[in-house]
């Protein structure tokens, strides 16, 4: 994706339209995942306007599980941080951290006030009644939160009641919804083709490119925890090439370059080990 350092629209208002707008742009919205404050400045920095984080890379960066609603504070604090950076800002929050719907909401308005302009909440296949309150509840708390409804009867099941729990999440608020473990494009295209709401959908590997989802009526195409893993897997590879003699391949970022996104426009401290 070609650079294009756009800053954030001034005021939480007009930032939220914006992304808002970024699932109506014609082309899918493609959003990738960052865990920490130099992925996410990485990823901008290759012309992603919106950055969105992943569950599973915050808990595994913590050493805490993904999932499981132990992630509260790490996940505001990471909000916290990118929350004033020139992207756009959209936070899984996994169920909310709470069945609490008003907990819920008042974590959405936290995010909401530090500069998150999004939140993805996933049911995990629980009472769909309970989940399209916590829905209502975040946009009664931060209406200009763009609210993404995820269920999981893909990912965690079947598909089956898929049509019902999204019609139920859409009539609670929800701004999208997002249908993550479905890869066969014409189940897709039918999604999208029953929902009045931009359809999220997670990329697979194997499964159908961003382009072949933008012709059935995908606007946004989540990364996940794809990238997190890959990284992990990287460093892996390298480990491996380094131990058998080989010199590992594959672009490395400098060390000024790593500071770089850690405090802009600064290199390292002089006299600070370069490792």
């Amino acid at each position: 994706m070609t650079a294009d350092p756009q800053q954030k629209p001034s005021g939480r208002a007009a930032a939220a339209t914006t992304f808002a707008a970024l699932h109506h742009a014609g082309e899918p919205l493609l959003l990738p995942n960052a865990w920490d404050h130099a992925s996410a400045r990485a990823l901008a920095g290759q012309g992603f306007r919106a950055v969105g984080t992943t569950s599973l890379g915050v808990a595994a960066a913590a050493g805490l599980p993904d999932g499981a609603a132990a992630t509260r504070a790490e996940t505001l604090r990471l909000a916290m941080v990118l929350g004033s950076e020139p992207f756009l800002l959209s936070v899984d929050a996994e169920g909310g951290f709470s069945d609490d719907p008003d907990e819920v909401a008042r974590f959405a308005r936290e995010l909401y006030a530090v500069g998150a302009v999004g939140i993805n909440l996933e049911d995990g296949l629980g009472p769909a009644a309970r989940h399209a309150a916590k829905i209502a509840a975040v946009k009664r708390a931060a209406p200009g939160l763009f609210v993404n409804a995820r269920t999981d009867t893909h990912w965690l099941g079947d598909g089956d009641g898929t049509l019902a729990r999204l019609d139920a999440y859409r009539q609670a608020g929800a701004d999208g919804v997002f249908v993550p473990g479905l890869t066969d494009l014409h189940a897709v295209e039918a999604l999208a083709r029953h929902v009045d709401v931009p359809l999220n959908v997670l990329y697979s590997p194997g499964g159908p490119t961003v382009p072949h989802l933008a012709d059935v009526g995908v606007s946004r195409v989540s990364l996940g925890s794809l990238l997190y893993r890959r990284a992990l897997g990287a460093a892996l590879e390298a480990v491996a090439d380094l131990s058998a003699g080989r010199t590992p391949t594959g672009p490395t970022p400098s060390y000024d370059d790593v500071a770089g996104l850690a405090s802009p426009g600064r290199g390292p401290d002089k006299g600070q080990s370069q490792e």
